[in-house]
């Protein structure tokens, strides 16, 4: 479980991890894009495409190992388990956001997202 606080200062402190998924995602999906039209990428071929897949996994892994629960990479999506006002929640940061502003009841999904 994670106050608002902690969420945030996860965020800010792993703002880094969550920069380097954003370009490797960006990589990845040109490359896939070259090699599908053309067969060749100035981004490398198939052992490129491999690490980048790699590179993607282990970051997520990492994030996974701080017990934030990775919903979405395209766009980041990271939700972290906490309370408020006695019931259970997710403080929620979407790729995009300078900081943790939204929370939601863990039943009701992104769709029951509420600013903070």
């Amino acid at each position: 479980m994670f106050t608002l606080a902690q969420a945030r200062h996860l965020v800010a402190t792993l703002r880094p991890r969550v920069d380097e998924l954003i370009r490797v995602r960006a990589d990845l999906a040109e490359l896939r894009a070259d090699l599908a039209d053309h067969g060749l990428s100035a981004l490398g071929g198939l052992a490129e495409e491999k690490a980048l897949e790699a590179r993607l996994h282990a970051v997520v892994d990492e994030l996974h190992q701080h017990d934030i629960q990775v919903k979405g990479i395209a766009p980041v999506l990271l939700d972290f388990p906490g309370e408020r006002a006695g019931r259970a929640v997710l403080w929620c940061w979407l790729e995009g956001d300078s900081d943790v502003r939204w929370y939601h009841r863990a039943e009701c999904g992104f769709a029951g997202r509420r600013p903070l």
